[in-house]
């Protein structure tokens, strides 16, 4: 797929990034250790329009995912460990075989990283179909991050496609999932979604950056925020602001 044209407006005025520009602008910030405890980083990443709708009128966000929106949604794959989602946006965005190209994946294989970042789905019903393509065309085997009282039989059934692991007792808990990610090597955490998922993060204080794309459209009528659940105050700092050929901006805010 062609490059769109992004220039760069802050901190440093360029013009015409390329990919790997646009991976150096994001890093790996997991890997070095910018986390406040030195874990897992976990980076947001969502698309909006310009009076906070994070979906199309089909409640999904690709309808309002631009060329630019998907180029450096492509670049945060390419550099994350694992892509954190949860099962809302599982089942709406319909994710199903490998994460990367493999333009992508001879990217990671020649910068260290594994071939294909890992899937891990927030579940706490395990309300999953363990026969669906999400777990049948993966390449790599999935992580479902679960709670200690999701039903027994759904345990059991996705079991057999996917490594079950329990981050709370009622809830996922942020820290704990952080815990496990740590225990795996996994240092750069790619949440994609959904807004139910990201209002929980950010009530419990785990999200480390948000890169957000805001899309030169109005929606109106009834679409969700990027967040909601609990209310929170998280304090993020400005790290970017870059300009895609059809006026989208695509900012990026780190932990202050």
């Amino acid at each position: 797929m062609s490059m769109p044209r992004i220039d760069e407006l802050h901190p440093e005025p360029r013009t015409g990034l390329d990919r790997e520009a646009l991976a150096a602008r994001y890093g790996r910030p997991g890997a070095a250790g910018e986390a406040p405890d030195g874990g897992p980083w976990i980076r947001m990443n969502f698309v909006s329009t310009l009076d906070g709708s994070a979906t199309g009128a089909d409640g999904r966000s690709g309808t309002i995912s631009s060329a630019v929106d998907k180029a450096v949604f492509g670049v945060l794959r390419r550099l994350a460990d694992v892509v954190l989602v949860g099962a809302g946006t599982v089942r709406h965005e319909g994710y199903e075989g490998p994460l990367v190209s493999p333009g992508q994946r001879e990217w990671r294989l020649a910068h260290g990283l594994a071939e294909h970042a890992r899937l891990a789905i927030v579940s706490g019903r395990l309300d999953l179909d363990p026969g669906s393509p999400l777990f049948a065309e993966s390449p790599v085997r999935p992580i479902v991050l679960t709670v200690a009282t999701a039903p027994a039989a759904a345990r059991a059934a996705l079991s057999e496609v996917a490594e079950l692991v329990d981050c709370g007792e009622v809830e996922v808990e942020g820290e704990r999932l952080r815990r496990a990610f740590a225990d795996r090597g996994w240092t750069d955490v790619l949440c994609e979604g959904g807004p139910s998922l990201f209002g929980a993060f950010a009530a419990q204080d785990v999200v480390d950056e948000l890169c957000l794309t805001i899309e030169p459209r109005l929606r109106s009528g009834v679409g969700p925020r990027i967040a909601h659940g609990a209310p929170a105050e998280v304090g993020l700092r400005l790290a970017h602001v870059l300009h895609g050929e059809s006026d989208e901006l695509v900012l990026r805010y780190v932990r202050g």
